[in-house]
C-alpha cells in the first residue's frame, strides 16, 4: 500500500513540474513579443518642400530634436504583429519655432501611421514629414 502512495505522488509532482514549466515558456515567449513590437528609436524623413531635400532623421523616444525651424519629439513607437501587412505607428510632437507669437502650441501633436499618413495629416507650409520605422 506504502509503494503505491509513492508512485501516485510521484505521477502528481511531475504533472505539477509539467504544468509549471508551460506557464513558465507561454509567459516568457509572450512578453518577447511584445518587447519587439515598442521600439525606442523612431525613423522620419522630413521634405523641405521649398529646396525639395529629404532628410533622414533618427529620435530616441523622449528625445526633443530640432530640424531647421522644427522641433520634433518621439514619445512612442510601436510595430504592428503582423508581418504580411506591416504597420508602424508613433506618437509624435511637433512644434514651429518660426512662428511670432511663440505661445508653444504645438503644430502636430498626435498618432502618425507609416502605411497611410493622411489619416492624421502633418500640414505644414515648408515641411512634411513621413514616419520610416521603429526599432
Amino acid at each position: 500500500m506504502q509503494l503505491r502512495k509513492n508512485i501516485l505522488a510521484g505521477k502528481s509532482n511531475f504533472k505539477f513540474i509539467i504544468l509549471v514549466c508551460f506557464f513558465y515558456f507561454s509567459f516568457t515567449i509572450n512578453s518577447y513579443s511584445k518587447s519587439n513590437l515598442e521600439g525606442s528609436f523612431v525613423n522620419l524623413k522630413v521634405l523641405d518642400k521649398i529646396s525639395s531635400k529629404n532628410t533622414l532623421i533618427t529620435l530616441k523616444n523622449g528625445e526633443l530634436k530640432q530640424f531647421n525651424d522644427l522641433s520634433i519629439k518621439s514619445l512612442k513607437c510601436k510595430n504592428s504583429e503582423f508581418d504580411d501587412n506591416p504597420e508602424i505607428t508613433a506618437y509624435l510632437q511637433v512644434k514651429d519655432l518660426n512662428e511670432k507669437n511663440k505661445n508653444e502650441v504645438f503644430v502636430f501633436n498626435g498618432w502618425i501611421f507609416s502605411s497611410s499618413p493622411s489619416i492624421t495629416p502633418f500640414d505644414h507650409p515648408v515641411y512634411d514629414i513621413w514616419l520610416v520605422s521603429c526599432f
